[in-house]
């Protein structure tokens, strides 16, 4: 053989020959391949680096738990990182390079790590960072962000399509191997809806590599005559390439699909990723189970593999993993592949079998060594032999590559996502699937069983319990036979002793026997503490291969069962999915859904510019021509309306329905302010309090009939106040007859402002809006000239005198045109969200600017709006905590700077006249800053320790972004109409 790839076999397609390169160097592959079988067809062992020590690492498995050959797949927008060669589907024109080397991977400075590792066992990183302190951000700090991560992400976008859909099913079927097709197929004959999902590109599973026969066909054919069948069923899904990562409530599961992962240049008008929703009445779990590495001195070179995976790139992909082979077992599965090997001419230098009775026999020539075990191994890049130790006596073994089997775990994650706690099974010396009723059930190797006829009997008679459990009439038909099947029992061995080299447990972390021990003499032994500080099962395999060893020996260590060491919880997902699947369409301005409110249109014929303010688009402000700023076009607006008047569109304020005959006591328990008197026709200003008392949202409540109320909230904390009132109605006061419905967008809302606002209004109401009529704070519904029903609101957010309008959506933008006409003869303009700032920071209203999380009622000199006599509201009893009542906490202020024209901006820090700018100097911060039009300057509101003590006082505002400084006077935070004569005219 002078070359990896054997001159027949596989199930590749040798007529489509690939051109791929790693690392820069061309190499060929074929259809069929994945880059992992292609590399060792190249005779490309080295593929890798170990994360901690940097160790030479070579391909281990065939499958999802590979822990080495991460690679990072092509260039630009398409470079994807971190990437299992076993599991990438070669394509022509593939550019692979290995990661986490430097300068190449052969000779990698990293290696040094190695020399190190006495000083970098277990929990060095808790240890090591601890002193001295100033270390750690100008040393430590960096030197662990530049070591961490594998791959590199690219810095381009991505230029492909992702989606995103729904399915629904009877019968989901996770995994296409032995159980999984005959579930399938059983429950297709039947008639009910199959999906059958499968990670692999050709379903199948370990069929593919094996060749004992079924009802006397070899296991490939006998998988494309029962995909042939299936796809003769119009409600069976075959779905490869695609990996059930989650299960979730109601049955529900996550898949990600691979629709064009495969393919060089995929096509722009499909997506490369899909993931699913897949909404199933029952499901099978048929994924398996994955055979363990056997935990011995010196088992991480470079040409040692699982038995398994050798089986499967010798039979499924015609490449020979070694020359010469080593075989080192605890059960059948080695000889399996010994067998396999030696059929097709492999040398097999010797089969080393952990037990001392041997029921299996070794291929013709073969030496078995039982009751033996390897305790070192020799070769750098490659193996080059291993050391055999039996009875006291060691001897070396030359060889070129290693099968290792330890037995085998089932791959049950999918049935724990949910809380159940795997089962351990001292029978099968595994963990096994709990109990998830008939939602979720495990068939085949992954509920423990071991043998291919057991495999395919179980999965037929799991769906046909199924079929019972749903009310079908299950159509059953004979489970084929299996001819040459071997035994694949085993005797767990969860570390061999002796070992002259360390004994990696976590292959990708550099977990080694050792680095547990650590862990239980230092009191972590638990076994997610032990995860924690030796980082065993913390890689991107997230423990499926090495996991169960490190239970059983922990459980070692400490004289216990497995069954009390246990494992560490499985979560989503199964594998990393990307986040451009997981995004799906949304990206770039589809990344979240657009809102545009009922008056969009009114502000775009009047030449409004958008802002993007959370989910909705506002309108900014209105240019004019000759307008060379938006300032410029913010201060017209700001005096037009401090003239005349302005129309400003309110619409995104969130707007809640409330109703019950315990309307009024739920509101107030919500505020902390009082509102059981609130006379109907009336609004009044609210604050709501977080439990701990700190502010959690404001807005203006009316009462409209007896019994109905409607709450206005800020438009960035809509939907948390909605979630908080469901809260309270659910959880805190059950008792209470008291409903409430979003109306948000069934009401177009538009502020009406000046000193001219109530002529323009009167122009289209019929109803009196005189001062005496409807009064400050008067709220009710009018009608509207022409008929229509609108509800109206005396309350203002600018000082000036001021009404909200509501009127049913659809006749959003005709109201505003009605108005817009109407006020032209007295001076109106259209006004956006940045002339409103300038206002309510002129008047001194607070936003979440400064009811930012951390300020209770009196900090924004809203403390007269706590009630002193309501017996109990939200907040009420936290308010009054040590630390919320201390005097030197900051408190809202204006700021003047002496220099009109010195910039006021957001974020700058306030300081004493003379301090240096540090945190101990720190006085407060600018929470809102604007250009005054009406005052001819630039002003703030802030926050300032003991602030209201401190009017009058010259201050130093300092902005360390622009390195810039400048005296301020401190000042009523209220600039405009200081005693509200404007809001009553």
């Amino acid at each position: 053989m002078s070359s990896y790839r054997l001159s027949s076999g596989g199930l590749i397609d040798r007529t489509a020959g690939f051109s791929f390169s790693f690392d820069g160097r061309p190499m060929r592959g074929f259809s069929g391949d994945t880059l992992a079988s292609a590399l060792l067809a190249n005779n490309e062992v080295l593929v890798g680096r170990s994360f901690k020590y940097h160790r030479p690492r070579g391909i281990l498995t065939a499958g999802a738990a590979e822990p080495n050959a991460l690679v990072t797949i092509g260039t630009g927008g398409r470079r994807e990182p971190n990437t299992r060669a076993t599991v990438a589907e070669l394509f022509n024109g593939m550019e692979a390079i290995s990661q986490n080397r430097w300068p190449s991977l052969s000779f990698d400075i990293g290696a040094v790590n190695g020399l190190l590792s006495p000083f970098l066992g277990a929990g060095f990183y808790y240890k090591t960072f601890m002193w001295p302190a100033a270390f750690w951000e100008k040393v430590y700090e960096p030197l662990i962000r530049r070591a961490a991560g594998l791959g590199k992400a690219s810095m381009q976008a991505d230029p492909d399509r992702y989606e995103k859909a729904w399915a629904h099913c009877d019968l989901l079927v996770v995994g296409a191997g032995a159980a999984g097709l005959m579930a399938a197929l059983t429950a297709a004959r039947s008639g009910l809806r199959v999906i059958l999902a499968d990670e692999g590109f050709r379903p199948g599973g370990s069929l593919l590599s094996e060749t004992a026969r079924i009802g006397g066909h070899l296991p490939a054919d006998f998988v494309a005559s029962v995909l042939d069948e299936l796809a003769s069923f119009p409600d069976v899904t075959v779905m490869p390439r695609t990996t059930v990562f989650g299960w979730y409530d109601d049955n529900v599961f996550g898949a990600v699909e691979k629709v064009q992962k495969h393919i060089a240049d995929p096509s722009p008008d499909r997506p490369v990723e899909r993931v699913w929703r897949i909404v199933a009445r029952r499901a099978i779990l048929a994924t398996g189970a994955e055979e363990r590495p056997l935990v011995f001195g010196g088992n991480d070179k470079p040409g040692i593999m699982m038995a398994s995976a050798m089986r499967t790139y010798l039979n499924r992909y015609a490449v020979a993993a070694g020359r010469r082979v080593a075989v080192f077992t605890n059960g059948g599965s080695g000889y399996r592949t010994a067998e396999d090997l030696a059929a097709l001419g492999i040398e097999i230098a010797a089969v080393v079998d952990s037990r001392g009775t041997v029921p299996q026999t070794t291929p013709k020539g073969a030496r078995l060594i039982h009751n033996g075990g390897i305790v070192a191994t020799r070769g750098r890049n490659r193996l080059t032999g291993v050391i055999v130790e039996r009875s006291g006596f060691q001897e070396t073994i030359e060889c070129d590559a290693l099968a290792m089997s330890g037995g085998w775990s089932p791959v049950i994650h999918l049935a724990c996502q949910r809380g159940g706690r795997p089962v351990w099974s001292d029978e099968k010396q595994a963990f096994l699937a709990p109990d998830n009723g008939e939602l979720l059930v495990a068939a085949g190797a992954a509920a423990g069983l071991s043998g291919l006829g057991e495999a395919l009997k179980d999965g037929a008679e799991k769906a046909l319990a199924a079929l019972r459990s749903l009310g079908k009439r299950p159509k059953a038909r004979d489970v084929p036979e299996v001819e040459g099947e071997y035994d694949p029992a085993f005797a767990a061995l969860w570390y061999v002793p002796g070992a002259r080299q360390k004994a990696f447990v976590d292959f990708q972390n550099d977990v080694h026997v050792a680095d547990l021990g650590i862990a239980k003499r230092e009191a972590y032994g638990f076994v997610e503490h032990a995860k924690r500080y030796t980082t065993g099962g913390m890689a991107t395999d997230q423990g499926k291969l090495g996991n169960v060893n490190m239970a059983g020996i922990l459980a070692g260590m400490r004289g216990v069962s497995p069954a009390e060491v246990g494992t560490t919880t499985f979560r989503p997902f199964y594998t990393p999915v990307s986040f451009g699947a997981l995004a799906g369409p949304s990206r770039n301005r589809e990344s979240k859904p657009v809102r545009t409110s009922p008056l969009h249109g009114w502000a775009k014929k009047n030449g409004a510019t958008f802002v993007e303010a959370g989910l909705w688009y506002r309108s900014a402000w209105f240019p004019r021509s000759g307008e060379a700023t938006w300032r410029d076009s913010v201060n017209r607006e700001v005096l037009t309306v401090r003239a005349n008047a302005g129309l400003c569109d309110v619409s995104t304020l969130g707007k809640i329905e409330i109703f019950g005959a315990d309307a009024a006591e739920f509101l107030n328990r919500v505020y902390s302010n009082a509102f059981l008197k609130l006379p109907v026709g009336k609004a009044r200003y609210g604050l709501m309090l977080r439990e701990d008392g700190i502010v959690f949202d404001d807005g203006t409540t009316s009462r409209l009939a007896e019994n109905h109320y409607f709450m206005t909230t800020t438009t960035g904390h809509a939907a948390e106040v909605m979630t908080h009132l469901d809260y309270c109605a659910q959880a805190l006061w059950p008792e209470l007859d008291v409903r409430f419905v979003s109306s948000s967008d069934q009401w177009a809302q538009m502020a009406l402002a000046g000193p001219k606002a109530r002529t323009i209004l009167q122009e289209i109401v019929e109803d009196d809006v005189s001062n005496a009529a409807f009064p400050f704070l008067a709220a009710r519904e009018v009608t509207l000239k022409g008929g229509l029903k609108a509800r109206l609101f005396r309350i203002s957010f600018s000082g000036e005198l001021a009404y909200e309008l509501a009127v049913p959506a659809d006749y959003g933008e005709a109201v505003a045109d009605a108005l817009m006409e109407a006020g032209g003869p007295h001076g109106i303009c259209a006004y956006g969200v940045e002339a409103l700032a300038v206002l309510r920071i002129e008047k001194g209203h607070v936003t979440h600017n400064e009811l930012d999380g951390r300020t209770i009622p009196d900090d924004v000199g809203l403390g007269k709006m706590v009630s002193a006599v309501k017996p109990d509201f939200v907040g009420k009893h936290l308010a009054s905590r040590f630390g919320l009542t201390a005097a030197d906490r900051l408190q809202l202020v204006g700021l003047k700077p002496v220099d009109p024209n010195s910039t006021v901006r957001a974020g700058s820090h306030i300081l004493k006249e003379g301090a240096k700018p540090s945190l101990i100097n720190d006085q407060g911060h600018v929470s809102s800053a604007c250009y005054s039009p009406t005052l001819q300057s630039f002003i703030g509101l802030a926050l300032l320790k003991s602030g209201r003590e401190r009017h009058g006082e010259r201050v130093i505002v300092w902005d360390g972004l622009r390195n810039e400084e400048f005296p301020a006077i401190v000042c009523t935070p209220v600039f405009v109409d200081p005693d509200g004569s404007k809001l009553h005219v």
